[in-house]
C-alpha cells in the first residue's frame, strides 16, 4: 500500500490541481490492477524458462548424451570379432603352379588341378564361413580406451553444467536489468505528473498575472524534458525486456515481474568459493582427457595378442575326378552348391609393428605438453576466478555503502521540492528554484531504484566468482 500526501494552496487553480494530483494518487494503484491481471514472472521462473528453451543448453546437452553413446560403443568394441560369410559362384578352375598375391585383395581364389592347357569348364561353387578374432591382451589398450571415452563424456557433462551455470547468472542479471529498467520508468512517469502540475500552476498564475510569462515557457520546456526522459527509460526498458526474452528463448513480450525482493537486502552475503566451481571442473575434465589419451598412445608401443578360429565348408561341382577326366563335372546348380568339404583352425597370434616405436615416442611428447598447456589454461581460469571473488566482496561491500545513502538522499530531495513547490506557490520562491529540485528529486529517485538493483547485482556477481548460483537463489524470497 502507498500512501502520499497532497498538499496544495487553495487558490483559482484548485481544482485542476486536485485533478492533477489526484491522477497522481491513483497511478499505483492503476500500476497494481495492471499486474494482477496477468501473470507474474517470478526469477525462479525464468531461469527454469532459460534452462528448457535456450539453444545451447540443448547442444550441450545433446553433446553429453552422444559422448555417453561413445562410452557404450568403446565397451562393445573389446568384444571378439564374430564374421560369418556366404558366398556362391559360378567359373571355371584352372590350375597354375607359380607364386600369386592378392594385392588389395583383388585376386581369384579358384583352386583347381594344375593341367597342362587352359579350358573353360565351368560349374558352381559355394563357400559358407564363419570367423572368430579377438585381440584378448594388448598391455591394457582397450581399458584405456575406454577410460578415455569415460573421460570424453565426463567434459561433455562438465560443459553441460558449466553452460547451465553461465546462463542462470546471465537470466538473473538480465532479470534484474529488467527490473530496474521498469522502476526507473514509474520514477519517470512520476517525475512527468510533477512536472506536468508544476506547469498547469505556472501557466495559471502568469494568465492571472501574478508571475511572468517567461516562467510559463520554462514550464513547458520541463514538461518535455521529462517526457523525453521517460521515452528514453520506456526505450530501455523494452530493450531490457528483449534481452530476458532472448536468453529465456521466448518471444519478446511485456513481462510482469515479481519486485518484492527488491525491498530489502538479501539476509546474508556469507559464502566462501565452491570446491568445485562449474567451470573450473570444466577445464579440470579437458586435462583428465589429455592425460588419459597419455596413457592409451603409451600402450601403442606394446604388441597385440590375438586369439582366432576360423570353420569352412564349401561346395563344388567338379568331382574329385577331374584331375584325370576332364568330363567328371556338373552344371547343376544345386550339386554345386551343397557342402562337401569341411576345414577347420583355430591358433594364437601376436602382431608387433616395431617402427610405429619411433611414432608414438613423438606422440607422447606432442599429448604431454597439450597436458600442460591445459594445465595452465585451468591455472588462468583459477586466477580470473579468484581476482573476480575479491571485486565482488568490493562490489558489495560499494552497493550496500550505496543502498544505505540512497533513503537519505531521497528524503532529502523530497523534502526540497516540497518546500520549493509550496514557497512558489504562494510566491515566495521562483520557477528555477522549483526546477532544480524536480532535477535532485528525478536524480534521486532514480539513484534509490539503481541502488536497490546493485545491492542484489553485486550477491549475483559474488554467487558467479563462488561458483555457487544457489547463494543469491536462496535469498530470493
Amino acid at each position: 500500500m502507498m500512501l502520499l500526501i497532497c498538499i496544495f494552496n487553495a487558490s483559482a487553480e484548485t481544482a485542476f490541481m486536485k485533478h492533477h494530483l489526484y491522477l497522481l494518487c491513483i497511478l499505483p494503484g492503476l500500476i497494481t490492477f495492471s499486474t494482477a491481471a496477468g501473470q507474474t514472472l517470478t526469477l525462479k521462473a525464468a531461469v527454469d524458462s532459460a534452462l528448457h528453451n535456450y539453444p545451447s543448453i540443448k547442444v550441450k546437452t545433446n553433446y553429453a548424451l552422444a559422448a555417453d553413446a561413445v562410452v557404450q560403443q568403446t565397451k562393445k568394441e573389446a568384444l571378439p570379432n564374430f564374421v560369418i560369410s556366404l558366398q556362391q559362384d559360378y567359373g571355371t578352375i584352372n590350375g597354375q603352379n607359380g607364386p600369386a598375391y592378392g594385392l588389395g585383395g583383388f585376386g581369384v581364389a579358384s583352386s583347381g588341378a594344375a593341367l597342362n592347357s587352359q579350358n573353360w569348364h565351368a560349374g558352381f561353387g559355394g563357400t559358407y564361413l564363419s570367423n572368430i578374432n579377438w585381440d584378448f591382451f594388448a598391455f591394457g589398450r582397450v581399458k584405456e580406451r575406454l577410460n578415455t571415452a569415460k573421460a570424453l563424456a565426463t567434459r561433455d557433462r562438465a560443459d553441460e553444467t558449466q553452460e547451465i551455470f553461465q546462463q542462470q547468472i546471465k537470466v538473473a542479471s538480465a532479470y534484474l536489468n529488467l527490473l530496474a529498467a521498469q522502476r526507473i520508468t514509474r520514477s519517470q512517469e512520476r517525475n512527468l505528473l510533477r512536472a506536468d502540475t508544476i506547469k498547469f500552476v505556472v501557466t495559471a498564475r502568469a494568465k492571472n498575472g501574478l508571475i511572468a510569462g517567461v516562467d510559463s515557457s520554462f514550464a513547458n520546456a520541463e514538461v518535455s524534458n521529462a517526457k523525453s526522459a521517460l521515452i528514453a527509460a520506456k526505450d530501455a526498458e523494452q530493450e531490457r525486456a528483449g534481452e530476458l526474452a532472448m536468453l529465456m528463448g521466448v518471444p519478446q513480450r511485456d513481462f510482469i515481474l515479481d519486485s518484492s525482493f527488491l525491498a530489502q537486502v538479501p539476509a546474508t552475503y556469507t559464502g566462501t568459493i565452491a570446491v568445485t566451481h562449474p567451470l573450473l571442473d570444466f577445464y579440470k575434465s579437458r586435462i583428465a582427457i589429455s592425460d588419459r589419451q597419455l596413457k592409451y598412445i603409451k600402450t601403442l608401443k606394446y604388441p597385440t595378442f590375438s586369439l582366432f578360429g576360423v570353420l569352412q565348408t564349401r561346395g563344388s561341382g567338379f568331382s574329385s575326378q577331374y584331375v584325370t577326366d576332364q568330363t567328371a563335372y556338373t552344371h547343376s546348380y544345386l550339386d554345386g552348391i551343397k557342402p562337401s568339404r569341411t576345414n577347420y583352425l583355430f591358433g594364437v597370434g601376436v602382431t608387433w609393428n616395431l617402427t610405429s616405436l619411433l611414432r608414438i615416442r613423438e606422440q607422447e611428447r606432442s599429448q604431454a605438453f597439450t597436458s600442460k598447456a591445459l594445465q595452465e589454461e585451468y591455472n588462468t581460469i583459477a586466477l580470473q576466478l579468484s581476482a573476480q571473488q575479491s571485486l565482488a566482496e568490493m562490489k558489495v561491500t560499494n552497493a550496500i555503502a550505496a543502498f544505505n545513502e540512497a533513503p537519505v538522499q531521497l528524503k532529502a530531495a523530497s523534502d526540497a521540492y516540497l518546500q520549493k513547490s509550496v514557497l512558489y506557490k504562494n510566491g515566495l520562491s521562483n520557477i528555477i528554484d522549483v526546477t532544480q529540485t524536480l532535477y535532485s528529486l528525478n536524480r534521486a529517485e532514480a539513484n534509490r531504484d539503481i541502488a536497490f538493483s546493485n545491492v542484489w547485482q553485486s550477491l549475483l556477481i559474488k554467487a558467479a566468482a563462488n561458483g555457487d548460483f544457489m547463494l543469491f537463489l536462496n535469498q530470493v524470497k
